[in-house]
């Protein structure tokens, strides 16, 4: 028997769901004689029938997959017209799974979604997976977080998603840790401040500055390594690195300096270069969860 589908699941790819254009009340004895014996596509499995105003969503297995077309030997009403909803959104990518559980009708089980280029696909009790992104800030947006929205965007193999900052503040970490000066990593780390909210004197590592000053030093452990090589000491240090606060619950996906091409993953964490590129931001995602 067809089972009742798991929340999340869509046609992947859509070329799995047809759509059809029926003259009849969609109950389910009509729907189930209506199918019986007819012939669909070879790679349907999922079929939205429309009558009028009233869309139902129906699951089949045709007898073969090896002809063009091939006769449904078993079909079951996943959701009638009170279950369904159908949605014109001309912006959504229906290829892609958070982009059709955002289109969808809250008040609905399914929704079919008829989308850009007028392609359509539905989805099946959307519920996005939430991810954690550990990032410091400034920037906003910060750039991983804004590498996570990307490759969500463009992945047609990852479930819903649902990205979540998880931001490491320097401006906060200032206002904890007072101090008549600071050293950050470098002047992306303060924004478009400069540094003047920060309440006292900011200098940056990046640009070595000439003499070794009074300062506190936010940064993290390959700043301290840098500070080390160029004065010959460790200063009084507040740790930013992202990766000191990836663990409990949930999926995470943060960065950390001393890792310089790939990925670390580990339970339920996945941790990439501070530089990382889309590809290795992308594959972090895909390894939790996929």
């Amino acid at each position: 028997m067809i089972p009742i589908p798991p929340p999340n699941t869509r046609a992947h790819p859509y070329r799995g769901l047809s759509v059809q254009e029926v003259d009849f009340p969609l109950t389910e004895a009509a729907i189930l004689a209506h199918l019986d014996g007819r012939e669909v596509y070879r790679r349907t499995d999922f079929l939205a029938l429309r009558s009028g105003t009233d869309t139902a969503l129906v699951g089949v297995v045709k007898a073969s997959l090896d002809p063009l077309f091939s006769p449904v030997v078993e079909a079951r009403v996943l959701a009638g017209p009170d279950e369904t909803a159908w949605v014109g959104s001309t912006e959504t990518d229906v290829g892609n799974a958070t982009a059709l559980a955002a289109a969808a009708d809250p008040a609905a089980r399914v929704t079919v979604v008829l989308g850009r280029f007028e392609h359509v696909n539905f989805i099946w009790e959307p519920a996005p997976i939430p991810v954690r992104v550990t990032e410091v800030v400034p920037p906003h947006p910060p750039k991983l977080f804004a590498q996570a929205e990307q490759a969500v965007a463009y992945d047609e193999d990852l479930p819903p998603v649902e990205l979540v900052l998880d931001a490491v503040d320097v401006h906060a970490l200032a206002a904890a840790h007072p101090a008549q000066g600071y050293l950050l990593p470098c002047r992306g780390s303060v924004g478009s401040s400069g540094g003047t909210g920060l309440g006292a004197p900011v200098a940056f590592l990046d640009t070595r500055p000439a003499e070794r000053g009074d300062w506190l030093m936010i940064g993290c452990e390959r700043s301290l390594q840098f500070h080390r090589h160029f004065y010959g000491d460790e200063p009084e240090r507040v740790d930013l690195c992202p990766r000191a606060r990836a663990g409990g619950d949930g999926f995470t996906l943060t960065k950390c300096c001393l890792i310089e091409r790939g990925l670390e993953v580990g339970d339920r964490t996945a941790v990439v270069p501070w530089g990382a590129n889309l590809d290795e931001v992308r594959e972090g995602l895909r390894k939790l969860l996929l």
